[in-house]
């Protein structure tokens, strides 16, 4: 794993973004980018694998990770968010990508493939669809922005084992990788996560409705995976099967016993996503 930056733009300024690149520089290049408040290093264990004969590039998002906060929390949003992962991609020099995306950073795969002359050759959506329930919003606003602070790593990673218990059954190392992945360290020596708690602000600035986004997936023309968990709230059973006939007509892979989202540390959710890109 190699560690990498360059400065995105926004209307306020320059802002620093950070990737990970896994794999040889000459190999076809899968992009990945995280869920709402993860990180980069949330898909280490995919990239592992992909990295055989693959380009992997994990972007954090703005706000997030060891990329930069924006000077106006107004900027945390989709159009910024696309135009940082499209100077990403102009910064590879490559003309397609393979693209894998979490939760947001599915939208933001969905969004791009969806435009005309789309550098997307294959997408994989992690648990997010056209449709999203009002109630599963409601749930992210919830906790999102609310900063907590933490002693210590121990007491961080029981936060995030009782706020992203649908994860499913996780292993300790893994529990334990997130929370090393997920924290930031004040200049006191407390913790705290690992994301601006600014980017909230956008998401609270309205009330939450259902999000219908279904003429965005029905302009997606690109070979397509979606991977649900089969107990999640924010990807219903019945927009998956829709998912499966509109569209793309992606195909669809359940993992059993987790909810929002799967996280690609489990044999059982990589090995649908690299045989996927692979084929």
């Amino acid at each position: 794993m190699r560690s990498r930056s360059f400065r995105g733009l926004s209307q306020k300024g320059f802002h620093r973004l950070h990737y990970t690149e896994w794999g040889e520089p000459d190999a076809p290049v899968v992009l990945c980018v995280h869920g709402l408040t993860q990180t980069a290093r949330s898909f280490d264990r995919l990239a592992e694998v992909l990295a055989a004969d693959r380009r992997v590039i994990c972007l954090d998002v703005v706000g997030r990770g060891r990329s930069g906060w924006l000077a106006d929390p107004a900027g945390y949003d989709f159009p910024q968010y696309l135009a940082d992962v499209n100077a990403l991609v102009a910064r590879l020099g490559v003309d397609r990508v393979d693209f894998v995306g979490t939760s947001m950073g599915g939208l933001m795969g969905m969004l791009l493939a969806a435009m005309p002359n789309t550098p997307i050759h294959k997408l994989v959506v992690n648990d997010v669809g056209p449709f999203i329930p009002k109630a599963a919003l409601e749930w992210i606003r919830d906790y999102v922005g609310t900063d907590p602070e933490f002693p210590d790593l121990t007491a961080l990673e029981a936060y995030l084992r009782q706020i992203w218990a649908p994860f499913g059954d996780l292993d300790d190392s893994e529990w334990a990788h997130l929370a090393e992945t997920s924290a930031r360290k004040a200049e006191d020596g407390s913790f705290a996560l690992a994301y601006d708690p600014a980017i909230a602000v956008p998401m609270k600035a309205a009330p939450a409705t259902d999000a219908n986004l279904w003429p965005v997936w029905d302009a997606i023309a690109c070979d397509t995976l979606v991977v649900r968990g089969a107990k999640s709230l924010l990807l219903p059973a019945d927009t998956a099967r829709q998912m499966t006939e509109r569209g793309p007509k992606a195909a669809l892979v359940e993992i059993a016993g987790v909810g929002h989202a799967p996280t690609f540390s489990r044999a059982s959710e990589i090995e649908p996503v690299v045989a996927f890109l692979r084929k």
